[in-house]
């Protein structure tokens, strides 16, 4: 959520011992010529030469969001990870764990790209988004559909893509919520009725580094200009004033050139803030009169004071924001043409987005629909809610774990604002319009038919002709196509209550047993098991997505009648039970993240639990074949060496971005339509590196035409094939045997390549 210029702190735990100190270590300030700033150099020569003009009373000014007359007009800073928040005319984009479903790094760049235009033409220029943390620990996490994944690399690679492309629109990108912030419950004693205190997320050294530190990186390589400390505490210790944290790993290790601002709440002291890392904060914590006696009595250095304001300001030139074209701040109910043509790329994201779980196409059934002369859509997901599209901004959880509407957006801060929604029973009533068709509806999970004939005229509210009274049974035996619609709603400030929900399952197995042609549509927040009805043998297919949009329903429709192919993967695991996961909500003080490394897929292999849809997974209406897979080291020089050899820069030491491995397969579409495949890259370490069963470590989605072929080489970095040394505190390479595995999924490998190290 937006920040409150108030703060907090961050201790990590390590396999050796990391002391805090009472000062910003040299290594974090720009000043001392540790990082090499490269992309970032000419903006700090311009941000050092803006602050070495200011006295400290300016400096505290900019600091603490205020503007200096004639010298600095302060930043503008808005949520809106799908889109602007909280304002009219504007583009509600598919959440970030639909938009990762593509597994299309250009889309994602395409998406932020004109959600910075957006943000840049409505004046703002500070924007509280993407969003690496939460992860993905917990399926009951409430803001997961905020996020891209529980995968580090997948979500690194989606952070990197999401920053470039708002960097691109002139906006500075905020990566959050820094760091290991998973859950909704307890996170915040100034925002969780009757908590003393923000929850600990405890954790190791290794699990720090290799899973959730992992995807910052990424995004710091591609030039992050800001990061929004959280509101949890991580071994007790509030995350934005903890100096190992914030000076240590995330300014000095990765080189973060930027600045670092607080969620809110989260900064509780003057000095331990300041010199943990913090750099905007509270005016009344930083006012001039504290910094200024701070400084006298040593318990702030003058360079620490420069260091904050320079990190303020950097972000500004850096995105070219000093050439002065951007427009004033517009007012919420402001009309602006800010747009452009995004509609069509939100309804092509969207549709790429969507995953086939199962498609049973025996008997003329299944997927893609072939014009059913009758087709009937159930559910409240189906259409839309009794008023909308937009509700009143809460940051206090959804209220319910499931939508009484077509939900196209998770709630809170992560929410989009929609000038318009196109749910399914809007499009499906233009294709049976266009096609000469029936389209029969019961937009309820738990209708009843009663004899009161005004109430269920109110429900029916069109004619008598058929003579069929509108029910389940009714409407499903009589439909060549049944579909179904499900939903799972959370947002932020609470976390979700169930998976899966009671009243939607048997709805689905009231329409199964009736329709033998029963096609299963869900939009969810995070994992929803579907094992209660997904072996009923009349539910044959299953489309499966995240928050689709403004464009949803159209998206959904050009899926099922194959005017797009579906192309979407998996991007976390689908249980058969709850159980099968390794973390549920914590309620305690300190939540121990004692499954290490091993969450979501990495959890399933390392507990040999079967999933019933394996991480990566998603059919076509096409086939493909996978060819034979190779592997070469392009830079045999890089591999010579244990540890990094580079400069420290922009995401941490260079050589660990360089490429060392190219792995090669070949792709050919064996069907009759043109489709889209997602060859993936897993990779299986020497012992030594002390890792899970199998990593993802590249991945690349084609596109092919029927009976074409075409190569796929992925680029593996020094950094895939490394391991976090907590004795030596870095990135290492284990000498042994690497096995690189290629497939469709975590679990249909259909080629293996070893390189021996």
């Amino acid at each position: 959520m937006k920040p409150f210029w108030g703060l907090y702190l961050i201790p990590v735990l390590s396999a050796i011992a990391l002391s805090l100190t009472d000062k910003t270590p040299t290594s974090a300030l720009l000043s001392s010529g540790t990082v090499k700033l490269g992309l970032y150099g000419t903006a700090y020569e311009k941000a050092k030469s803006l602050v070495s003009s200011l006295n400290n009373t300016e400096k505290v000014t900019i600091i603490t969001g205020g503007s200096i007359d004639g010298v600095w007009t302060a930043l503008e800073g808005k949520d809106g990870v799908n889109g602007v928040d909280l304002n009219y005319f504007v583009s509600g984009f598919p959440g970030a764990n639909a938009l990762s479903m593509t597994w299309d790094r250009n889309l994602a760049y395409e998406q932020f790209l004109a959600t910075g235009k957006e943000f840049y033409g409505m004046g703002y220029n500070l924007v509280y988004g993407p969003e690496c943390g939460p992860l993905g620990r917990s399926p009951w996490g409430g803001r997961q559909a905020e996020a891209f994944s529980p995968d580090p690399y997948l979500s690194g690679i989606f952070m990197e893509k999401s920053i470039s492309g708002q960097n691109a629109a002139g906006v500075i990108a905020t990566g959050r919520h820094y760091l290991l912030y998973e859950q909704e419950t307890n996170r915040s004693r100034t925002l969780s009725p009757g908590a003393t205190q923000a929850y600990s997320s405890n954790a190791d050294d290794k699990t720090i580094h290799e899973v959730y530190l992992w995807p910052f990186a990424d995004a710091i390589k591609a030039g992050m200009g800001a990061v929004m400390c959280a509101m949890n505490r991580i071994n007790g210790t509030l995350s934005c004033e903890n100096e190992v944290a914030l000076s240590k790993l995330l300014k000095s290790e990765l080189g973060f050139p930027g600045v670092v601002v607080p969620d809110v709440g989260s900064q509780e002291t003057s000095f331990n803030s300041a010199n943990a890392g913090l750099d905007f904060g509270s005016s009344s914590l930083w006012s001039e009169s504290i910094i200024t006696a701070g400084i006298r009595n040593g318990s702030l250095t003058q360079a620490r004071l420069d260091d904050m304001a320079i990190r303020n300001v950097i972000g500004y030139f850096y995105v070219g924001l000093d050439n002065r074209k951007q427009p004033s701040v517009a007012d919420s109910t402001e009309y602006r043409d800010v747009r452009g043509n995004h509609s069509s790329l939100i309804r092509q994201i969207a549709a790429e987005s969507l995953v086939l779980l199962k498609n049973n196409i025996s008997g003329g059934r299944g997927l893609p629909l072939n014009r059913p002369h009758t087709l009937a859509a159930f559910g409240a997901h189906a259409g839309p809610t009794i008023a909308g599209p937009n509700h009143a901004f809460t940051i206090t959880g959804s209220g319910s774990d499931t939508y009484q509407g077509h939900l196209v957006s998770p709630s809170g801060s992560g929410s989009g604002s929609f000038a318009y929604v196109v749910d399914p029973h809007m499009a499906l009533t233009s294709r049976q319009v266009e096609n000469g068709g029936m389209f029969w509806w019961l937009m309820n999970d738990t209708y009843a038919l009663t004899s009161n004939s005004n109430t269920a005229g109110a429900v029916g509210g069109g004619g008598e002709g058929t003579s069929m009274s509108y029910s389940y049974s009714n409407y499903a035996q009589n439909a060549e196509v049944c579909l179904v619609f499900l939903n799972t709603y959370s947002g932020e400030g609470a976390d979700r209550g169930e998976l899966s929900n009671t009243d939607q399952d048997s709805m689905v197995k009231r329409v199964a047993a009736q329709c033998k042609n029963t096609i299963v549509v869900i939009n969810t927040v995070g994992p929803r098991p579907v094992e209660s009805w997904i072996d009923h043998e009349n539910v044959t297919a299953v489309l499966y997505g995240g928050m689709l949009g403004q464009e949803s329903g159209h998206s959904i429709v050009d899926v099922l009648y194959g005017d797009v192919n579906p192309s979407g993967k998996l991007v976390h695991t689908i249980g058969r039970n709850a159980s099968d996961y390794p973390a549920s909500v914590c309620y305690a003080a300190d939540c121990s993240f004692s499954e290490g490394a091993y969450i979501d897929y990495r959890w399933f292999d390392n507990k040999n639990v079967t999933a019933r849809y394996e991480f990566g997974h998603g059919l076509s209406y096409t086939t493909f074949k996978f060819g034979t897979v190779t592997a070469e080291v392009t830079n045999p020089s890089a591999l010579a060496s244990r540890y990094p050899t580079g400069s420290l820069g922009l995401g941490g030491h260079q050589d660990l971005w360089e490429e060392v491995i190219q792995i090669t397969t070949e792709i050919q579409n064996t069907g009759s339509v043109a489709g889209a495949e997602v060859a993936q890259l897993y990779l299986s370490f020497p012992a030594e590196a002390a890792q899970p069963k199998r990593v993802l470590r590249g991945f690349e989605k084609v596109n092919i035409s029927p009976g074409a072929s075409t190569s796929v080489t992925m680029s593996i970095r020094r950094r895939d094939i490394s391991y976090w040394d907590t004795m030596g505190q870095k990135w290492a390479i284990a000498k042994g045997r690497y096995l690189f595995s290629v497939g469709s999924s975590s679990e249909k490998i259909t080629g293996t390549v070893i390189l021996n190290i």
